[in-house]
């Protein structure tokens, strides 16, 4: 399956042409958009993100976003006006900016080789993975950099700190605060924040949940560990992962730890081209699983994987795991 935008996944090979002496520059400047102002007041900006400085002069009039969180990040702030381009969504666009999305041109199904990305002419790539800037690819931040392109890596992907719903905040706040328009940042993250707010008010005295998130794998399996925003959208649905202690966003265990730790309840991560069903059908045979509650009991619950990275979905995952976990709590 193409998932090499995934912590797991082996990079697919891709026919990426590396920029040739001569090819692409700085963006063009263009003419300011209705919904960016140009002279918006607080620049110049000067960010450092994942170990790359950039500074913005000017709100970005040219951005191209990589990945289904960065996508819908900018989306949410009402910045398509902005955006030259998009690629490489692992879901359908949420109902709310399908308008909007359909207003900006798709460069590739998944990741544009950088020579595309020159033609777009962006003054701005929005990357939500790691493997949005592939060096290997010939898209490394080092190579927009001496294009004259600012870049930004989605924060989960270099943490300083734990990630959590700051995270997000922050994520969606930085992003604003590059186009100029923090404001609307401000209005996104309290809608969101009222989300997760109800979440906690009718979870209040629950007994949590013992869970084992599985991603996927047959040899061993692929978890989600302590270090990214997966474990924070548990402890907040009402539920403990059961692997917190994996000192990272992702990681492999065995099946045999998975047994001895007793999950009550498995979330599925909904992706790629093995369906949930198998998925189920793969854990409910595995001989190691078989005294495991949640394997006796056939407790499941599923989120899609574009839910469960930092960006603008996580609060209403956070409410259908609470709902799954705890049916009759959350309405």
């Amino acid at each position: 399956m193409p998932r090499n935008h995934h912590p797991k996944a082996v990079l697919s090979a891709l026919a990426v042409a590396l920029l040739i002496s001569g090819c692409g520059g700085t963006a063009a400047p263009a003419a300011p958009s209705a919904t960016t102002p140009a002279d918006a007041t607080g620049f110049p900006v000067t960010l450092d993100n994942c170990g790359v400085t950039n500074t913005y002069r000017r709100p970005p009039q040219r951005a191209v976003s990589l990945n289904q969180h960065a996508t819908e990040v900018m989306l949410s702030l009402g910045l398509e006006k902005s955006m030259v381009g998009t690629g490489y969504l692992d879901d359908k666009i949420l109902p709310e900016y399908q308008a909007a999305y359909d207003s900006v041109k798709v460069l590739s199904k998944e990741y544009p080789s950088f020579e595309a990305l020159l033609e777009a002419e962006p003054d701005f790539v929005y990357g939500g993975w790691t493997s949005t800037f592939d060096e290997k690819e010939g898209r490394s931040r080092a190579a927009f950099t001496k294009a004259g392109i600012n870049t930004r890596l989605n924060a989960e992907e270099c943490p300083t700190g734990p990630v959590d719903v700051t995270t997000m905040d922050e994520e969606i706040r930085t992003v604003a605060r590059i186009f100029g328009v923090p404001e609307r940042a401000e209005e996104r993250l309290g809608k969101l924040h009222a989300t997760l707010d109800k979440v906690e008010s009718q979870l209040t005295g629950v007994t949590p949940v013992k869970l084992f998130v599985y991603d996927s794998g047959d040899k061993t399996a692929f978890t989600a560990g302590g270090k990214g925003i997966g474990n924070e959208m548990i402890r907040r649905a009402g539920g403990v992962n059961l692997f917190a202690d994996l000192d990272k966003a992702f990681g492999d265990v065995s099946f045999e730890q998975v047994a001895q730790r007793a999950p009550e309840a498995i979330v599925i991560y909904d992706y790629g081209d093995q369906s949930v069903e198998d998925k189920k059908k793969f854990l409910l045979a595995h001989p190691a699983l078989k005294d495991v509650p949640a394997i006796r009991n056939q407790r499941f619950a599923v989120l899609p994987l574009s839910s469960t990275v930092v960006g603008v979905r996580v609060p209403a995952a956070v409410e259908s795991l609470a709902r799954q976990l705890h049916p009759g709590r959350v309405q």
